[in-house]
């Protein structure tokens, strides 16, 4: 599933950190629960990752794009993925600055689950993009930049 990747120092474990942005032991009701909310379900790489930590700040934040834009490059910097909790939580898929605040309020396109943001916070997003697939397939990562 993730063949390859180091995880040595992918997550940011200082006590704020965790305090902030890490959720509770990620349990499968926990996971139904959140899909149910959002209509979306999730992939099993995604769940698989966010029970091995769910959620929080990355310390390994510097990301490959695939393709150029005019102000960064082909590389971006994620700073956090959201946990999954049903917890109220404002850093979650589904929290109070999650998914929906993301696209009603701040006029994300509607294309899937907001994951994570990058280093200037909501201006930045990472999405579980549902537009080729629909709500129940195996969606692609798309990071979209709110310039």
């Amino acid at each position: 599933m993730f063949d390859g990747f180091d995880f040595e120092g992918f997550w940011d474990n200082g006590p704020e950190p965790v305090r902030i942005g890490r959720g509770p032991e990620l349990t499968d009701e926990m996971i139904l629960a959140v899909e149910r909310e959002l209509g979306y379900k999730l992939p099993e790489s995604y769940i698989w990752l966010m029970k091995q930590h769910n959620g929080g700040f990355l310390e390994k934040t510097d990301f490959l794009l695939g393709y150029e834009l005019p102000l960064i490059g082909d590389r971006t910097m994620m700073r956090m993925l959201y946990q999954i909790t049903t917890d109220d939580c404002v850093c979650a898929v589904n929290g109070e600055y999650g998914t929906k605040f993301l696209i009603e309020d701040w006029g994300y396109p509607d294309i899937g689950v907001a994951i994570g943001v990058g280093f200037f916070g909501e201006h930045e997003v990472f999405f579980l993009d549902y537009r080729d697939c629909g709500p129940q397939g195996e969606p692609k990562v798309s990071h979209v930049d709110q310039e």
